[in-house]
């Protein structure tokens, strides 16, 4: 009925704003069903189609990999890649 989406591994390494980067790309090619090289990450999550439910998926994995709270808003507050990666990188103090 439904099919499970594959799950997408947690960065390896040390965490950075540009492995946060690489992680919601691949998650949103898994999410999406579309390939990772056609996403650019300056364009909306909302123009990929996801919504609000997804949204609260997306939010949910992320406090996975920072072990953190988060607010399943974040999507529609940074509502790009690179707006939210960066956001990210600078709340958890991942840059400079």
């Amino acid at each position: 009925m439904f099919k499970r989406k594959k799950a997408v591994p947690q960065p390896q390494g040390p965490l950075t704003e540009e492995s946060l980067k690489q992680w919601l790309t691949d998650y949103l090619a898994v999410h999406a069903e579309i390939p990772r090289d056609t996403i650019d990450t300056q364009k909306t999550f909302e123009s990929y189609g996801l919504d609000s439910r997804v949204a609260v998926q997306v939010s949910g994995a992320l406090e996975k990999i920072v072990e953190r709270r988060l607010s399943p808003g974040l999507l529609y507050e940074y509502q790009s890649i690179d707006a939210l990666s960066q956001y990210l990188a600078k709340e958890l103090r991942l840059t400079p």
